[in-house]
């Protein structure tokens, strides 16, 4: 009864070694994935940003365009330009709406596909 009692104590507990691998290449995708997906989510804001300043400081739809232009040269805005805007009134405001897609790629045929829109208020 004894010897019964020591090994089920001495049992050791913990991650096996496929468990630590396992866990180390979901670690390593997480941080490869997100590496990658972070300037996209900053590109992101800086659209959303140069949005808001066109639609506040333009009063028509070739100076809100230009704005937005010059605003993208300065923050290195690539996913859209000027002429990809949807430029609109409501009422006395002028709204700017853009919608865009961005992929990562995985592997192989695989891709991560990140779709954007948006509109100032």
């Amino acid at each position: 009864m004894n010897m019964h009692r020591t090994v089920a104590q001495s049992r050791q507990r913990g991650m096996s070694f496929i468990g630590l691998i396992v866990m180390g290449v979901l670690v390593v995708s997480i941080f490869a994935i997100g590496g990658q997906s972070l300037p996209i989510f900053m590109e992101y804001q800086a659209i959303h940003k140069a949005a808001n300043k066109a639609a506040h400081e333009g009063t028509t739809v070739p100076e809100v365009r230009a704005i937005f232009d010059r605003a993208g040269a300065i923050d290195n805005i690539s996913s859209v330009k000027g002429q990809d805007l949807e430029v609109t009134k409501n009422g006395d405001k002028i709204v700017v709406s853009y919608k865009y897609a961005r992929e990562v790629p995985l592997v192989g045929p695989a891709y991560l596909v990140y779709r954007f829109h948006g509109q100032t208020q």
